[in-house]
């Protein structure tokens, strides 16, 4: 089994391998590597996108990768292999993003990605810092997992899906903000699950051994 990180020179996915490689050992879910190579994508049997920066540019840096997400599109959506998209790499899931400049995104997850606009002006943007989950939907990412269960975000900007089913999670930050999203083979997570501790390291687990 093969978990490729998919590496498009969007921020240091040293955190995130090396999470995902200590639960895959200790799940016994095999090998996680970090890869730009279309091949190698491929072949996997999961694929994780992470990201950080800004929309536009992120998109432009994976799609300057020749082949990469013409890879992922045809594992993930033909193959249905197991996606799990960690911050811009959620953001990316969505019909189009609104930071900036209107950007075309993914379309794999209905919505739009728009400015967190808290409803208490106290409550700065970027969301930084720890929150508590509030699960929406069931879903096998959240075995041990619980309302209340705090993860760490870093983010301006947020997913708002056009179907209610596919937001499974979400935190208050001044009304409701996406945390996790998903549908079929897909899950997107708007937080970083590598720094948040036992409940992160307990969902990159789940997402290890989840056969949708």
């Amino acid at each position: 089994m093969l978990t490729a990180i998919v590496d498009y020179e969007s921020g240091n996915l040293h955190s995130a391998e090396k999470a995902f490689q200590r639960m895959a050992a200790e799940t016994g879910a095999g090998e996680v590597t970090v890869t730009s190579d279309p091949e190698v994508i491929r072949t996997a049997d999961r694929i994780l996108l992470p990201g950080d920066g800004a929309f536009p540019a992120c998109r432009e840096a994976l799609f300057d990768h020749r082949g990469v997400f013409e890879a992922m599109e045809e594992v993930v959506i033909k193959g249905g292999k197991p996606f799990l998209g960690i911050c811009i790499g959620m953001q990316m899931m969505a019909t189009r993003g609104l930071e900036y400049t209107e950007t075309p995104g993914f379309d794999w997850i209905g919505g739009d990605v728009i400015k967190i606009e808290p409803s208490d002006p106290a409550l700065k943007v970027p969301h930084m810092g720890w929150n508590d989950l509030v699960i929406d939907q069931p879903h096998p990412v959240f075995d041990g997992i619980e309302t209340g269960n705090h993860a760490y975000f870093v983010h301006s900007y947020h997913m708002q899906v056009t179907d209610p089913a596919h937001l499974l999670a979400h935190v208050d930050y001044g009304g409701p903000i996406t945390a996790i999203v998903g549908r079929d083979n897909m899950l997107g997570m708007q937080f970083h699950p590598e720094k948040s501790q036992k409940t992160g390291l307990r969902l990159i687990a789940n997402f290890l051994n989840w056969k949708p």
